[in-house]
């Protein structure tokens, strides 16, 4: 008798669960700028590199 009340209870909570892990798992599109200025952020490139490649970005625009 309470399989029939545990059983969708169940279910339900496992639809959530996927649900919010799906949530957590979508990428975020960062435009080319965006993703320029991240680099620069963590060091991964020079000021030089930095100002060499937005000007490219802006000269496309």
């Amino acid at each position: 008798m309470w399989w029939w009340i545990v059983i969708p209870i169940v279910l339900v909570f496992v639809v959530f669960q996927y649900k919010g892990r799906n949530r957590q798992n979508i990428v975020k599109r960062e435009n080319p700028m965006d993703i320029l200025d991240n680099r620069f952020a963590k060091g991964e490139i020079s000021k030089e590199e930095y100002e060499e490649q937005k000007r490219m970005l802006n000269s496309k625009n």
